[in-house]
């Protein structure tokens, strides 16, 4: 569920401003809303100092740093030093790769010429002597005047690539190649001197991971001040007093009145109007929490005013990924590596993101049983080994399943709207909704399946846009009904597009399907390359290749079709939900 928001505004003298944050931030309950701009001389500071902390943070990130890192920390004595001089050291380095970068095209290019100095070249024009490097079209070679003289290096696609020596300067209508800087083994030489200086760099930039979680630290450290010190500039003044504006949730409204009554605040308690923007804060039971993770990640939160539909979120992302992974074996992956990760980095802090896995990794493997996939599905039928449920199996029956899916989870966003309506004669809408969801269901086995279209089909149709045309909008008029119905078809979610959303569901097979064809092709593979030693080595190769292939592959899928479907189709097209909210950010003392 959206908690509730109060909007709280608490007036202080102007002298206490600073004292008066404080004490809020020590309470941890208002998130706040900027007055006016907050600008100022020490906020200017501190973003510059948080920015050139984390350019240092995001270096000595990087893995080539990040495994040297030793296990003792040492807080640096001078932060700022520390952290510049790992940005310049990168600098540098990035200087010398990109240098090096050229170089060696420069020494790929000039290696079929050979060794030589251009400043002697140069020299030799003294004594009249005049070097000059062309590429001539094979052909014309004939064309170049007599008296000089003509080296071939080498031919590269119908050019001679040649050096031309003659005893005065001449103008020849062939492409010349200007000399490089430097000779070929000089040009060697800097390759190899530009990499000691690089690994140099590289050690002296290792040398501050010493200081990486005492950076960290500080780095949040001065996030909070910074949130601190916007707070206090972003304050409403009149005369001589200052005032701050924010939300804070229902339940927790009587700390803030009692620090109120001790620090002798002034406070306007209000509900939020509809111009205002409150903060969302989601509480909900420990088993629907779990997407939570999810929905950090993407970065997202429903509307103040909108619907939290975490629990329908949860339970169909775990079905979509059961789904979309349909593997026993690398669910079984997935659960072995949430172990290990939860071993090394497990806190009570990610102790929700860790039994996410665990659920999506069940799924995985409960689909895989099902289906009779383990790291593949014909080496087990092969052995006789046969699915719990065949029919999960045959292409047409599993279509069928996802527009099923896709017609129950679309049908149950817009019951749930129909129930927030309630007894309002605008959820007739969201019914009729419903009637063309299920049509669209019945229309798509029937287009792209080639299975009867129900008699009670077009029936069903006309009472759906009959119910969706009349009650669209709240108008006594009939005709003024009508009229907005159609608006509201045109502009909003139209029937076409009802159908196009049932239709989308069939992702979860086409990428099931490929996961598995990948996973089977890579055995078949490995299966062909014999049972000697090395046909046995190297088909170990090919599947750790694959199946490795296949499960980093799976995550990705999952973002973009498994939260596609709840996001766009369920969420934004059929519940109505922007996802715009603002995630509810109590000013802290301690960082989240």
């Amino acid at each position: 569920m959206i908690v509730p928001m109060k909007k709280i505004t608490i007036m202080v003298q102007a002298k206490d401003a600073d004292s008066s944050v404080s004490n809020l931030r020590a309470l941890g309950l208002l998130h706040v809303e900027h007055v006016q701009p907050p600008t100022g001389k020490d906020i200017g500071v501190l973003k510059e100092d948080i920015s050139l902390i984390s350019s240092g943070l995001n270096i000595l990130s990087e893995q080539e740093f990040l495994k040297l890192a030793p296990k003792e920390q040492i807080r640096p004595a001078d932060w700022k030093f520390v952290a510049k001089h790992i940005v310049d050291l990168s600098k540098r380095l990035e200087q010398l790769e990109e240098y090096a970068r050229t170089l060696q095209a420069r020494i790929s290019e000039w290696e079929r010429w050979g060794d030589f100095d251009p400043q002697e070249i140069e020299g030799l024009k003294q004594k009249n002597i005049f070097v000059r490097f062309y590429q001539v079209p094979r052909k014309q070679i004939p064309e170049i005047p007599s008296g000089v003289f003509v080296k071939e290096v080498f031919i590269q696609a119908g050019f001679v690539h040649c050096a031309i020596i003659s005893q005065e300067k001449i103008d020849l209508p062939f492409k010349e190649i200007p000399l490089p800087k430097m000779g070929l083994e000089k040009m060697r030489q800097r390759l190899s001197e530009d990499k000691r200086m690089k690994n140099l760099i590289i050690d002296d930039i290792a040398k501050s991971l010493v200081h990486r979680e005492p950076l960290i630290e500080i780095k949040k450290g001065l996030e909070k001040e910074l949130e601190f010190q916007e707070a206090v500039q972003g304050m409403g003044k009149v005369g001589t007093v200052s005032y701050l504006t924010g939300y804070v949730p229902v339940d927790e409204l009587e700390k803030v009145e009692n620090a109120g009554r001790k620090e002798r605040w002034g406070l306007l308690i209000q509900d939020p109007s509809d111009e205002d923007a409150p903060p969302v804060l989601l509480k909900n039971p420990r088993w629907i929490r779990l997407i939570e993770p999810v929905l950090k990640l993407l970065g997202i939160a429903p509307g103040y005013r909108e619907t939290d539909v975490s629990p329908v979120f949860l339970i169909f992302f775990s079905i979509f990924f059961g789904i979309l992974i349909g593997d026993a074996g690398y669910g079984l992956s997935y659960l072995l590596l949430a172990l290990w990760f939860q071993k090394k980095k497990g806190t009570s802090q990610n102790a929700n993101i860790f039994a996410l896995f665990y659920l999506l990794s069940a799924c995985a493997i409960f689909w895989g049983i099902l289906t009779g996939t383990f790291f593949g599905q014909d080496w087990l039928i092969a052995r006789g080994i046969k699915p719990l449920v065949p029919a999960l199996n045959e292409p047409v029956k599993m279509q069928t399943l996802c527009f099923f899916l896709g017609a129950i989870h679309l049908t149950i966003a817009h019951t749930w709207r129909a129930v927030i309506k309630f007894p309002h004669s605008t959820s007739l809408a969201d019914v009729g909704w419903i009637a063309v969801l299920w049509v669209s269901y019945f229309l798509a086995r029937t287009l792209i399946l080639g299975e009867v279209f129900p008699g009670f089909g077009l029936s069903l149709a006309v009472i759906g846009m009959i119910l969706v045309l009349f009650f669209s909008e709240p108008r006594r008029n009939v005709l003024r009904r009508l009229g907005a119905g159609f608006t509201s078809v045109t502009f909003g979610l139209s029937f076409m597009s009802a159908f196009t959303d049932v239709v989308s569901y069939v992702r979860l097979f086409a990428v099931g399907m490929a996961a598995v064809a990948i996973a089977n092709t890579t055995n078949a593979m490995a299966a062909g390359l014999g049972r000697g030693i090395i046909g046995f080595s190297a088909g170990i190769l090919i599947r750790m290749v694959g199946h490795t292939l296949n499960i980093v592959l799976g995550p990705i899928a999952i973002l973009v079709h498994g939260v596609r479907l709840n996001v766009l189709e369920f969420g934004l097209n059929h519940t109505a939900i922007t996802w715009s909210g603002t995630v509810y950010r109590p000013l802290t003392e301690k960082s989240s």
